[in-house]
């Protein structure tokens, strides 16, 4: 592990221990670390707009709306080599929500989540996109001298 250090003004100082209290960080460096890997995380995103990644589609739709229910379930059947998995839950008597788990190319994936977004009767849809780690090779998850298994990526 590396180590470095920063100066910030006392005002950002303030700001910043108070975000990291808000969100329940243990120390600074638990939170620097994780505003970085976000921060990368964008800028890859905004680079390797064709690299993999996985996302969380989320909508709330009026399913009274004509054939909404039909064009919607169409639209993941057309790409199921994008679409992981499905819920849907209802939530009052003319609304549903439904929260789909893609995977896939990124550029892909925005197409499919705007096009699902733009149908008529669907509200509130937002799309939450992770660039994934495309590091060939594998790696094991476990304890030290047991339950490893490997996975390739």
């Amino acid at each position: 592990m590396e180590r470095f250090t920063i100066s910030l003004d006392d005002q950002l100082a303030h700001e910043f221990d108070h975000l990291i209290a808000e969100r329940g960080y243990s120390n600074r460096s638990e939170a620097v670390r994780d505003i970085l890997r976000g921060h990368l995380a964008r800028l890859r995103e905004s680079h390797d707009q064709d690299g993999p990644c996985v996302a969380n589609l989320s909508y709330v739709y009026n399913h009274h709306e004509r054939e909404l229910s039909e064009r919607l379930a169409g639209h993941q059947h057309e790409h199921h080599e994008l679409t992981i998995a499905s819920t849907h839950a209802h939530l009052d008597h003319e609304h549903c929500i439904e929260t789909v788990l893609l995977k896939g190319p990124a550029r892909a994936v925005r197409h499919f989540a705007d096009r699902l977004m733009a149908e008529r009767g669907v509200h509130h849809g937002q799309l939450n996109l992770v660039m994934a780690d495309a590091r060939p090779g594998p790696h094991t998850h476990g304890d030290a001298d047991k339950g490893k298994h490997p996975h390739h990526h």
